[in-house]
């Protein structure tokens, strides 16, 4: 009896030492998966099809556009990925076939923009299968008369996923957690298509794998989770996703977490952090606040910068800090002392463009190139900053690569994550000390890749979910990249849990949504109310609203575009008052950029009926763009801006000032002194060439809605006449924050986007005349802050309301008999009235203004101020009491108060 007990006592310890060391080799092998550097295995191989003209409409539904109805549809799916359908020839291949049924059920919104087509329905029994099935390859079949194939494609699952696990938009911890006591470590992604998901961990973001672990998927949701009974804060993660992808087969693809909060090196490696922790707080964040400036969108004003611009070339900014989130946390430097100044002018808002993780930077080895000191009009600086353009420390950075991470290559150590959260949290800090509140340029509109690329995050998690398809499967791409689709729940989630955490966890003041009309209008809406609730104060949100590609018109929802967001609060950049001044579209070239003259440019060399034209558009910018303001237009007709036209489209649309943003310049194309270069008359005098740009500032400060300044149009920034600087080096996008240089003529501009203007940018780069000097660099640095104190000084010129709009501000100066060149506003307080006067000719102009006969009007104290940078104004603006009269001097914006 002993004997068989001491067998059997031995028999099960072997079994347990098997299984033990079973255990440990598996994790060993994982381990070893972890470390290898391959993004992706290709684990079976499928060179099936990749079409997907398909459409999951939910759990129940497809459709096949194109199909009538009459035909034999079979749906065939198989785990292992082995469908082969080929035509004329029986299906292949397939794990087993389900039965379809035409389905007369109505067509959701949501896929409206579809191709006709008919819809095929499961049985529920076949339904309720799905969930077990997800995980491989699925094909559409029709089939002909003999049960061969006639036809056959995948499909595009986005509307299954979102009805099979509508569950998921509401977990609250994608990406990692830490909680509890003692602290465990939470991950959680999701993954509802992939077989199996290992996390693996690591020391630091180069070492080898400490942990790996097979995740457990939580049916429900269609999320993968694991919980390790320990503080993991500190260190690295990823994860291994096993996943069917068409056209490739099973893959294991070594991905990063879409959630990442920080990272390592290049984004290799996701970092473990709780942003609560006090290790990545700088002293005294908990405590710090925003100043108190805006208490409207309408009190907006906006400074809009690149971090590495804003210091790279800044020599009172420490060397090892030139380029970074710390070059702000220097007081004295001459960018600082810039930067606050402003604030007490008037500035409210510094906007950063984009300071998340991004794709286009090495944030190791990056180059800086050796640009040689040629001619103004030489083709061999572009050529020295293009020919490193790929290695270089330079891009504007619209291309996302994880949305809630900063940026590594800003950090001075952008192998450690906690660098980046402390090292931005203290420019936060360092820009709300000197004034101003912080925005963020946001791109969730499109990733700097898709499909199976190194760079692809989402797409390799989950395929062909985040983004938008065309009608063959294919990632749509007008955005210039990967389009995301934020009509899918779990893109949208993204993009809002994104915006709550930047604004939560990094006191973002505001945000700006790069090409926002490619965004429904109730996701925008959805995550305004989210972010402003979660961050306690309002967060005002900006963004691009141009209509196009293939969204366009509301062809797939509601957009967020300038004329689907009226009534929303949201507000849009104005193309009506900045082509009005600028002259042109965004897409001229050539003779065309001298050719197509704006206001700005002198309206009495235009046909007068041009002129005019401007003016009234003018007009439509200074009242708001307000889609229901009444004024009287050049034809003499009194009408609402909506019923002027502009490019075919309304000319007013929107419902409040606060949905307008107003600009002249921006980072896109040409800066406005380059594009005052191009059009105004070549023997326009340096002085003159300051004082049209200064008109153009004042105009804006003038028109009610937000005002927006692209940084250095304060100090005549030139980037030599380039149209497109996102990748052209520091060379091409300098500030100069000692006054002395603008940078007009430091080369040909690169010639990917401008080869087809150098004809017409050549004899312009080597005029010597055109480039201002340190005196008209300081003068117009100067005037700005003056015209920034006179629209700080009233709530007239920041009206919160269309009703007060219409209410309080009259144009004289109006109708076809008027003088375009003069630009005449009055505004109505029930404490205070001002009219302000924008003469943009070079002669002198007068006007009678109807019913001032017998008041007082005096200039605004900012012109009367012994500092004033125009001394012009305070010479030669008069107003006799007598008459009304108002006397303008030339290429002057003046501002009179009454009383």
């Amino acid at each position: 009896m002993l004997f068989r007990e001491s067998l059997a006592c031995l028999a099960t310890s072997l079994l347990l030492s098997a299984s033990g060391n079973a255990v440990a080799q598996d994790a060993q092998a994982l381990r070893k998966d972890c470390d290898e550097t391959a993004w992706q295995e290709v684990l079976q191989p499928h060179a099936g099809p990749v079409d997907a003209r398909g459409i999951w409409l939910d759990r129940r539904t497809l459709q096949w556009p194109g199909s009538t109805g009459a035909e034999r549809v079979r749906l065939h799916h198989s785990a292992g990925g082995t469908i082969r359908a080929v035509a004329g020839q029986a299906v292949q291949g397939a794990d087993g076939v389900i039965d379809l049924q035409a389905s007369d059920a109505a067509l959701a919104p949501r896929f409206k923009h579809l191709a006709p087509g008919a819809r095929w329905r499961l049985s529920d029994a076949d339904a309720a299968r799905l969930p077990g099935l997800l995980a491989g390859q699925w094909m559409l079949v029709r089939e002909a008369a003999d049960g061969t194939v006639a036809d056959a494609t995948g499909l595009q699952s986005p509307g299954l996923l979102d009805d099979l696990f509508a569950a998921a938009s509401s977990l609250p911890e994608l990406g990692v957690r830490l909680g509890g006591s003692p602290r465990h470590t939470h991950f959680t992604l999701w993954a509802p298509t992939a077989r199996r998901v290992a996390l693996c961990v690591y020391p630091s973001d180069s070492a080898a794998a400490s942990e790996a672990a097979w995740m457990q998927p939580d049916p429900a949701t269609g999320a993968w989770r694991h919980e390790a009974a320990v503080d993991w804060s500190g260190r690295y993660y990823r994860y291994l996703v096993e996943v069917f992808v068409p056209g490739t087969g099973w893959v294991r693809n070594r991905v990063t977490d879409p959630y990442a909060v920080s990272l390592g090196t290049d984004s290799r490696r996701a970092y473990v952090a709780d942003l609560d922790d006090a290790a990545l707080k700088p002293p005294g964040w908990d405590r710090h606040g925003a100043p108190a400036k805006v208490k409207s969108s309408t009190d907006m004003v906006v400074y809009e910068l690149h971090l590495r611009d804003f210091s790279i070339g800044d020599t009172s900014v420490p060397a090892a800090h030139r380029g970074t989130y710390l070059a702000f946390t220097h007081e004295r430097s001459r960018g600082m002392r810039h930067l606050r100044a402003l604030a007490r002018a008037g500035m409210t808002d510094v906007h950063l463009l984009p300071v998340f993780d991004l794709a286009s930077v090495p944030e190791s080895g990056c180059v800086t190139p050796k640009v040689p000191h040629a001619a103004p009009d030489s083709e061999a600086q572009q050529a020295a900053v293009m020919a490193e353009a790929a290695r270089d420390c330079y891009n504007w950075g619209y291309d996302p690569y994880h949305f809630n991470a900063p940026e590594g290559s800003f950090a001075t150590r952008p192998a450690d994550g906690a660098v980046r959260v402390r090292e931005f949290r203290r420019m936060v800090m360092a820009l709300h000390r000197a004034g101003l509140r912080v925005g963020m340029d946001v791109v969730y509109n499109h990733t700097a890749a898709a499909g199976q690329q190194a760079q692809s995050v989402l797409d390799r998690i989950v395929p062909g979910y985040y983004h938008r398809l065309d009608a063959s499967g294919r990632v749509e791409r007008s955005t210039c990249c990967d389009n995301t689709a934020t009509e899918h729940a779990m893109m949208a989630k993204l993009m809002v849990d994104s915006v709550r955490l930047w604004a939560t966890q990094y006191r973002i003041d505001s945000f700006r949504f790069d090409l926002m009309a490619h965004q429904p209008r109730a996701v925008m809406e959805a995550l305004q109310a989210d972010v402003d609730a979660a961050a306690g104060r309002p967060v005002q949100l900006i963004g691009e609203g141009w209509n196009f590609g293939e969204v366009a018109n509301g062809a797939r929802f509601v957009q967020a575009s300038q004329l689907s967001l009226n009534g929303s609060g949201i507000g849009t950049f104005s193309d009506r008052g900045r082509d009005a001044l600028r002259g042109g579209s965004a897409g001229d070239s050539g003779e065309a950029l001298v050719r197509r003259k704006g206001y700005l440019h002198g309206v009495a060399s235009l046909p007068r009926d041009e002129a005019l034209r401007l003016a009234d558009q003018v007009r439509v910018g200074l009242a708001g763009t307000l889609r229901g303001y009444r004024m009287q237009t050049a034809s003499g007709e009194v009408k609402r801006l909506d019923q002027i036209d502009y490019a075919g489209q309304p000319a007013g649309y929107a419902s409040q000032p606060g949905e307008v943003v107003n600009y002249a310049e921006n980072h896109d194309n040409q800066t406005l002194f380059d594009n005052n270069a191009l059009k105004l008359p070549r023997g326009t005098s340096r002085e003159d060439r300051a004082r049209v740009q200064m008109l153009a500032v004042a105009l804006n400060l003038f028109s009610q809605g937000v005002s927006y300044f692209h940084a250095g149009i304060d100090t005549l920034r030139s980037k030599s006449l380039d149209r497109n600087s996102y990748d052209s080096g520091d060379w091409f996008n300098r500030l100069d924050w000692r006054y002395q240089d603008n940078f007009f003529g430091t080369g040909l501009p690169p010639a990917g986007d401008n080869r087809a203007s150098y004809a017409v940018f050549q004899p312009l780069l080597a005029d010597p005349a055109i480039k201002p000097g340190p005196r008209e660099i300081a003068w117009a640095r100067d005037a700005f802050r003056d015209l920034l104190a006179i629209r700080a000084s009233s709530p007239l010129l920041r009206l919160r309301s269309a009703e007060e709009v219409q209410r309080r501000l009259v144009f004289h100066n109006t109708g076809p008999g008027q003088d375009p060149a003069l630009m005449v506003g009055q505004l109505r307080g029930d404490t205070e009235e001002l009219i302000y006067f924008v003469n943009v000719e070079s002669t002198p102009r007068a006007l009678v203004v109807d019913g001032t006969a017998g008041q007082r009007w005096r200039l605004h104290a900012a012109h009367r101020s012994p500092t004033a940078a125009d001394r012009r104004a305070a010479r030669e603006a008069r107003f006799d009491s007598a008459t009304g009269r108002f006397s303008i001097p030339p290429l002057t914006a003046v501002v009179f108060v009454r009383g």
